[in-house]
Order: structure tokens, then sequence, then C-alpha cells
């Protein structure tokens, strides 16, 4: 595929993103099934009816039985949150994680979308709530971790800032390139960075990459993505597919169409003298 001769930002970090990601989705694909009554033991530390991992509770015993029940019990405990870890986090952040879940749950409850909630923090301070609002608005793209973006960014933007030569005090405002990195421009907008995401579930590919543009510090997730393509959201598919050539990819691609006609504004952004990367 040819590639566009523009000035265009590095991509290398997406690919390595994915690509990373990608490894962790295969080994999702084989991963045990985890019941929904050991997962909440799991969560709660308290003892499940009837769960040994596999609930294979009647085989003969064999040691190939025992050590797929001990590695679900392994892959369990390590996610308990009441185990030191990681994964554990302070009791400052905790509460962002429990307001993340609490979103996602209410959307639940109240038929609104599916189960996942976030919010982006800053300075110790909840700046922007979502949640998966898919079923209430009919919009395929309405998921937690793109509402509590924008939420965010409406908040950071004084409206009166907005379109004035992107002046201080907007998340437009331009800041240097960090040392280090590959982007090609010298600096860029500001974004979201300094923020935290907090989501109770692993970020979609779409919202991942939400995140990366809207340049967020740092992402904390609960339940992990095979978690997620248990209840039904094959989110891990996802990942794997945005690996593959595309010609291979699960929905037809057809690349270089009009490369030329697609090309006219790429050229009108690399020409205007006063354009602000972001």
């Amino acid at each position: 595929m040819k590639r566009c001769a523009c000035d265009l930002p590095h991509d290398a970090g997406r690919r390595a993103f994915f690509g990373a990601t990608a490894a962790a989705a295969s080994l999702a694909a084989t991963a045990l099934p985890v019941s929904a009554a050991a997962a909440e033991s799991s969560r709660t530390g308290a003892p499940s009816a009837g769960t040994s991992g596999t609930g294979s509770s009647k085989s003969s015993g064999s040691k190939s039985s025992a050590s797929k029940s001990d590695l679900s019990k392994a892959d369990l405990s390590k996610s308990d949150p009441s185990k030191s870890g990681p994964s554990t986090l302070d009791p400052d952040k905790r509460k962002f994680m429990e307001e993340a879940a609490r979103l996602a749950t209410e959307s639940v409850e109240k038929g609104w979308g599916g189960p996942f909630g976030a919010v982006i923090v800053k300075n110790g301070e909840i700046i922007g709530r979502g949640q998966n609002r898919v079923l209430l608005t009919g919009c395929p793209v309405f998921h937690a971790e793109i509402t509590a973006i924008i939420d965010a960014s409406a908040k950071l933007n004084p409206k009166a800032l907005l379109g004035s030569d992107y002046g201080a005090g907007t998340i437009l405002e331009m800041i240097p390139r960090e040392v280090g990195s590959p982007d090609r421009s010298p600096e860029r907008a500001r974004m979201l960075k300094g923020c935290e995401i907090y989501v109770n579930g692993a970020p979609c590919p779409m919202c991942m990459s939400a995140i990366y543009w809207a340049r967020i510090d740092h992402v904390y997730f609960g339940a992990s993505l095979e978690d997620t393509s248990h209840i039904g959201f094959d989110d891990a598919f996802q990942y794997e597919d945005f690996t593959r050539p595309w010609n291979e990819r699960s929905i037809a691609v057809t690349p270089d169409f009009e490369r030329e006609i697609g090309l006219t504004a790429f050229r009108a952004w690399e020409a205007k003298k006063d354009r602000h990367p972001y």
C-alpha cells in the first residue's frame, strides 16, 4: 500500500500498542472460563458454592484436571483486590474505580447501555464522567470512555476562549513534545495531558484510540478483555483484527481508493501556515 507523502504524525507507538494487545487477546481466546459466581467470589473474598475454577468437580482426580483447577484458582487470586500486588489500588484511587463501577451499574439498571462506566481525574479530582448509553441513544459509539472525555473537555474549556487563537486556558494550548518522543511535531495541543482515566472494564479499541488522542497519562481498568468476552462484548477480537493486513480484516476494506482525491485535504493542511497540531 502506498504511503502518504505528507508529514503525518509518527504512528509507531499506536502500532506497538495494538501488536502487544493482540498477543494478550489471543491468550484470552484460550483462557479457562470463569463462572460469574467464581468471579464474584474473587472480588469479595467470600467462598462461592459449587465453584472450583473449571467446575469439573466430578473428575477422576487426574493431574491434568487438578492443574487446570489450580491455574484457575491462581488466576482468581491475582484479580482479588484484597491481595497485594500492582493491580491493587490505594484507597484514594480505589474510590475512582468505585465511581466508574457505579456509573456502569446505573447504565445497566436503567437500560441505558452496557455495563461500562468511566471517570477522568486531574489533580485528585473527578473532572469527567461517562457511561455506556448506546441503548438510550441508539448511537453505537456512545461508550463510557468517549463520553467521559467529552465531559472532561467541556469542563476544562472555557467557551469564551475557544476560537480565540487557541489561547492559554483551553486544552488546545500548545505544549512542547516530550523528550524522546517519536512525534514529528515539535509541539501539540495539551488536550487531557496530566489526567488519568478509570474504567471498570478494559477499553475497546475505539475507546483506547480516543484515550491516545486525548493524551491521557494513565489508564486504570478493572475487568479484563477476557472478562468482557465472557459477557458477550468481543473487544479482544477487534484488537486481533487490527493487526491483520487490510485484505484479511473481517470488514471489507479497499485501500488507496481514489487516493489523490483523499490527499487534497491533506495538502491543504500541510500548506496552512497557522495549522494547530493536536
